[in-house]
């Protein structure tokens, strides 16, 4: 008798990646070409309050709309000189910028159908500088926070 595959078709998180661009009548502003190599967040969670009428034994749940976590994308730093005014740019626009957010899953470099997500309209938060440890060579990495308010999965939104 055959064993059933449990995890067929598993993805590895080197699979998923994100990329920026400016939001629809942005100028300006920096571009990525390259993806991002870590993409974290994006949790969808609702609040919940249970609320218990008196002598009742089990409680009511009232839900809240549901919100979506931050989305932190991490990138490699280059020493280019064309990045490093790219970060430079981004420091003086925190807060006041917006991207649309792209993540891709890829299997054996093709896009899987069906599995990306776009935060559109994305508001930049925060930038967080490369950490430096003179007895490490491992590569320095930045990341972006970006605040979001929905998500769009294929063409259809969330």
């Amino acid at each position: 008798m055959a064993r059933p595959t449990l995890f067929k078709n598993l993805a590895t998180q080197r699979q998923i990646v994100g990329r920026i661009t400016p939001s629809e009548g942005t100028t300006g502003l920096p571009t990525f070409p390259d993806y991002f190599t870590q993409v974290a967040g994006g949790e969808i969670t609702a609040s919940v309050e249970k609320v218990y009428h008196g002598g009742d034994l089990f409680s009511e749940t009232l839900c809240a709309p549901s919100e979506i976590g931050d989305i932190t994308l991490t990138g490699y730093v280059s020493t280019d000189s064309a990045f490093l005014g790219k970060i430079q740019q981004l420091r003086q626009v925190v807060g006041r910028v917006r991207y649309d957010i792209d993540v891709h899953l890829f299997d054996c470099d093709i896009a899987v159908p069906g599995a990306d997500r776009q935060y559109t309209k994305a508001l930049l938060v925060g930038l967080t500088e490369p950490d430096g440890d003179a007895t490490s060579g491992t590569p320095a990495t930045f990341t972006l926070t970006f605040s979001v308010a929905t998500v769009s999965v294929g063409n259809a939104p969330f």
